[in-house]
């Protein structure tokens, strides 16, 4: 924001003046609590249910403000200040990107409030900057909160003012540009067009192709299905595409019915016996329908960290056919230097406390001098197949029929869902149970080498998962009181994937120390 001279001697920053500006609109209680906390440059949300305490949320945690509960004098109070309600529920603050969301009851009377602190952060877009500038339509995904939004942000202002290009932002909500008729500057001199209501921004996305000549188109969240048909339809048009979309990953959006169209849609095919003989797949399988209408697609999975497809369109081929696929992982160093890692990203634990564990085929490993031969106990899968993948590939590898002799068990997807007695005996002995998605020699044979890569697993060389497992406990310690935890040292890509899950929680991490003994800190 602009500040006049005025306004810059009574604040000390724009920061400052940001907070203020959201503070203005709340009760005087609730606002005084507010200004005596010490960490507001931290704050992300203002959290006013009727009935209960306000709460201050952090990137740290959360603080209650005061022990008064929340009244709907105090609700209204608010809302006078703010302005009228869209039909997405959401409102604004002028000049400012600030974003109010309500909570109605059945009655449609406004009983809670979000309000969400907006902030132009300046180069979020170091670690992408080089794609952006390359014109290809490019797709955000990441989880709620995560900077999607700013990242956007940044994209339409860099693009504007440094590429020079004629960029205008199809703004639904005005979280890209603020409220207001007058756009933030954060925007630079991207050009911004408001959507009267949510069901319209896919006739704006295409009044804006038509009516003003943009050579990037800037949009925040395409959700449904016609947003998607004017996707494409801007694509086909030759303009720069630059977008987010529900969904944390490449596979989220296969997933997808209505918007795998953005990764070029996904319909099924029935092949001929020698096609699929040579593919070594079943005679019905699933392919892409059509080009992808994005180029490149991006993972935000941290702060500083990303995962890139560069090509979507062989990526998704890649996981139809149950293929191997590399996106880059992109990471910030504490100086502001771009590390990329080409490797999968598959290998995360799904919660804390499964045992389920999806290996990492393409992970690379330090070779051990003494290599032991791995026990596997094969369970529901077939033992042809998988004596056939030990073979080719020379692996030091023997099957066993009884757990108690078995170093791990074996599956597949199928057989874990069914949490049968030997899965639960397999746990019950803390022997490791790996999962294959599909019981076909392709995915078997990715399995036997990733095993033979671990070398055994010996105990004295972490696997990936185990790290994962150490960071999730050091988190859940730090939030319990401990000031910080250092993880055992990893490599560089296990220690990005670590940051990740302290991002996640919104704890705080940092890597310390000089390879090969680099490794986590993670604290509060």
């Amino acid at each position: 924001m602009d500040l006049s001279h005025d306004q810059q001697q009574t604040y000390d920053s724009v920061e400052d003046y940001e907070i203020q500006t959201l503070t203005e609109i709340l009760p005087i209680n609730i606002k005084e609590t507010l200004l005596s906390i010490v960490d507001l440059p931290g704050l992300l949300e203002v959290v006013i249910d009727i009935g209960r305490v306000p709460q201050a949320r952090f990137t740290t945690g959360t603080n209650s403000l005061g022990n008064r509960e929340v009244t709907l004098e105090d609700i209204n109070y608010i809302i006078q200040r703010i302005g009228n309600f869209g039909e997405d529920n959401r409102a604004g603050i002028e000049r400012t990107l600030h974003r109010i969301s309500a909570i109605r009851n059945r009655s449609n009377k406004i009983i809670g409030l979000t309000l969400r602190v907006g902030r132009a952060v300046f180069g979020t877009i170091k670690i992408i900057e080089d794609l952006i500038l390359t014109g290809k339509s490019t797709l955000l995904l990441g989880r709620p909160g995560i900077g999607k939004t700013t990242m956007l942000r940044e994209v339409a202002r860099v693009l504007a003012d440094t590429a020079y290009k004629r960029v205008v932002i199809v703004d639904t909500s005005n979280e890209i540009a603020g409220d207001g008729d007058i756009p933030h500057s954060s925007i630079g001199n991207a050009r911004r067009m408001q959507v009267s209501t949510p069901l319209n921004q896919h006739s704006v996305m295409i009044e804006a192709v038509e009516n003003h000549m943009p050579e990037v188109i800037v949009i925040d969240e395409i959700g449904t299905e016609l947003e998607a048909d004017a996707a494409r339809t801007i694509a086909e048009r030759g303009v720069q595409l630059v977008a987010t979309a529900h969904g944390n990953t490449l596979e989220n959006l296969i997933r997808n019915p209505t918007l795998s169209d953005l990764i070029g849609g996904i319909h099924t095919v029935t092949l001929g016996d020698d096609e699929a003989r040579r593919r070594r797949t079943q005679k019905t399988v699933l392919e892409r329908r059509s080009p992808p209408t994005f180029d490149v697609l991006i993972e935000i999975q941290g702060r500083n960290l990303v995962a890139v497809h560069e090509d979507v369109a062989s990526t998704v081929d890649k996981i139809l056919r149950g293929s191997i696929f590399e996106p880059d992982i992109r990471s910030l160093d504490e100086s502001g230097n771009i590390l990329i890692n080409n490797t999968s990203t598959k290998a995360l634990l799904k919660n804390n406390n499964s045992k389920e564990k999806y290996i990492n085929i393409n992970q690379v490993y330090e070779p051990e001098v003494n290599v032991r031969t791995t026990k596997i106990m094969p369970y529901g899968i077939n033992k042809g197949r998988l004596q056939r993948a030990i073979s080719d590939s020379n692996s030091k590898i023997d099957l066993v029929s009884d757990i108690k002799n078995a170093d791990l068990l074996l599956t597949t997807k199928n057989y874990y869902r069914r949490r049968t007695k030997a899965l639960r005996e397999a746990e019950n002995k803390g022997r490791p149970v790996y999962v294959v998605r599909r019981n076909t020699y392709q995915q078997i044979e990715q399995f036997i080498k990733a095993i033979s890569r671990q070398n055994g697993f010996n105990t004295s060389t972490p696997t990936i998962t185990t790290a994962l497992e150490e960071a999730e406990k050091a988190v859940s310690e730090v939030q319990e009181g401990k000031k910080e935890i250092e993880l055992t040292p990893q490599g560089a890509y296990i220690r990005h994937l670590q940051h990740a899950i302290a991002d996640r929680y919104g704890i705080s991490s940092t890597s310390t120390g000089r390879d090969p003994k680099r490794k986590v800190i993670i604290y509060k």
